[in-house]
């Protein structure tokens, strides 16, 4: 049975509606943990790790230059290792937050590929995306930037756990 004449046109009933409006619920659910887990962890606080954006199999999290960072103190440098917390917490969220997902998950593998040093006073801002979904493990792609962002800093690929919904 079909709710309205527009419903009637697009083929779409109640339920299909009622699905749909769950769906949406469930995957703010899931972004609303993966936001309030991500920004529970120790290390990403103490990195300053911010948030941007997250949504289904995505996500934008950020870390603004901080001297308490510096890898090399004759260049200013950011410290690679914070670079890899960074990119590891970003790929996690965007598994989190995968529609497949049924909750956490921990790195298998991570390879990160260096591509330049970031610049000194720049936000470093990565960019994850959970790509492929099977029944044990999520596959993500990920890439940071600092303003030029013609010119990664670093991408990196990895292998997530994925919960068992049993």
């Amino acid at each position: 049975m079909f709710s309205t004449p527009l419903g009637l046109l697009l083929g779409q009933t109640m339920a299909d509606k009622e699905e749909n409006k769950m769906a949406d619920r469930l995957m703010a659910n899931k972004s609303d943990l993966a936001r309030q887990f991500i920004e529970a962890i120790p290390h990403a606080r103490e990195l300053g790790m911010k948030v941007e954006s997250i949504s289904d199999g995505s996500a934008e999290i950020s870390m603004p230059y901080d001297e308490k960072l510096i890898g090399d103190p004759d260049t200013g440098v950011i410290h690679g290792g914070a670079v890899s917390a960074l990119m590891d917490t970003c790929c996690g969220a965007a598994v989190m937050c995968h529609a497949s997902a049924p909750g956490g998950t921990a790195t298998i593998d991570l390879r990160i590929d260096y591509m330049r040093a970031a610049t000194p006073g720049q936000t470093i801002l990565t960019r994850a995306t959970c790509h492929h979904m099977t029944r044990n493990v999520a596959f993500v792609r990920a890439v940071a930037m600092d303003d030029d962002q013609d010119n990664p800093v670093a991408t990196a690929v990895g292998a997530f756990t994925v919960e068992s919904k049993f």
